[in-house]
């Protein structure tokens, strides 16, 4: 160590981090991030990570050391129903709360909010969408719909001139994060290498399995009172595995789509029933309701869900 090094060492406690986590609440947004999503290891792994970087250069601006400003546009990339938006809104928390953006307002819009239809019109959109976003992230969807370059009319490309000049002038107080399915986006990185120089941290969104979708769904019921029964979770654990192998399917989003349907059917079975209906029944969910579902129709409702249970539990 030089002589001026341990001279300044000499002048400055040591640096608890616990305590410089809990002073800015970085901690508690963390915390957050873990009760609130279910799974995602690799994610939440990769956000503290961030947090910590982020953490460790405010202290040392605070202490004087030489520093620059760090680049911290970032790629989300997975499947729908991941997450993507919902870690995106607590990365804007955690960068206003180390002071990294003045706000900390989430901007989320596609393609259609950012490019016009006709000439003259993108500048001003792309630019209106900048305003609201400055002091806070910018979280552009299914990104790689921007540039099309089989379309001669198209104006994606400048809107993504814009885009490109302000996450160069302005990294200093806005974040753009850009999300979308995996192979698009390197797609779409591979056609503009601008974005790719731009962007420092690129986090890939696994899919949920089977028992995580289970208790995402339980959890989800839980928030709003309600609760299976024995045999509606038997039902559920049937439903995700064929719900899974069917199109469109979107995780999460698929689960929370499916159970407000189940809520549907209860309160429709509920009103419809003749005796009166004690108040805990409101928050049951029967088989019934989840098994009247279209996933079941083509495969015989309760008789192959022994084997489907099997084959979750094997998932899990």
């Amino acid at each position: 160590m030089s002589a001026v090094m341990e001279e300044f060492s000499k002048t400055i406690d040591d640096i608890d981090f616990r305590e410089e986590f809990a002073k800015v609440g970085i901690g508690e947004i963390l915390d957050e991030l873990d009760r609130d999503l279910v799974g995602l290891k690799p994610v939440k792994t990769r956000i503290r990570e961030i947090s910590s970087l982020l953490l460790v250069e405010q202290i040392r601006q605070r202490l004087g050391f030489t520093t620059e400003a760090p680049t911290l546009h970032m790629s989300f990339t997975g499947n729908p129903g991941t997450g993507k938006t919902t870690v995106a809104l607590r990365m804007a928390k955690i960068l206003k709360q180390l002071g990294f953006v003045r706000q900390g307002q989430l901007i989320s819009v596609t393609r259609d909010d950012l490019v016009g239809q006709y000439i003259g019109h993108t500048a001003p959109k792309t630019k209106e969408i900048l305003k609201k976003a400055i002091g806070g992230v910018l979280f552009i969807d299914e990104a790689y719909y921007l540039y099309r370059p089989d379309n001669e009319r198209d104006y994606g490309q400048e809107a993504i001139e814009i885009l490109l000049q302000v996450m160069e002038n302005q990294r200093e107080d806005l974040v753009v994060i850009l999300a979308g399915y995996a192979d698009r986006m390197d797609k779409f990185f591979t056609l503009n290498p601008g974005f790719r120089s731009r962007i420092a941290h690129h986090i890939d969104f696994p899919d949920y399995n089977d028992s995580e979708l289970f208790s995402i769904g339980e959890t989800m019921l839980e928030r709003q009172n309600y609760r299976l029964s024995p045999s509606a979770r038997e039902a559920m654990t049937g439903y995700i595995v064929r719900r899974r192998e069917q199109p469109h399917f979107s995780n999460a989003r698929s689960i929370r789509n499916a159970l407000d349907r189940a809520r549907l059917r209860q309160a429709n079975r509920l009103v419809a029933q003749q005796n009166p209906v004690r108040p805990e029944m409101l928050m049951i969910i029967e088989a019934e309701d989840i098994l009247a579902s279209r996933v079941f129709q083509d495969r015989g409702g309760m008789d192959s869900l022994d084997n489907l249970t099997s084959d979750f539990e094997g998932k899990s």
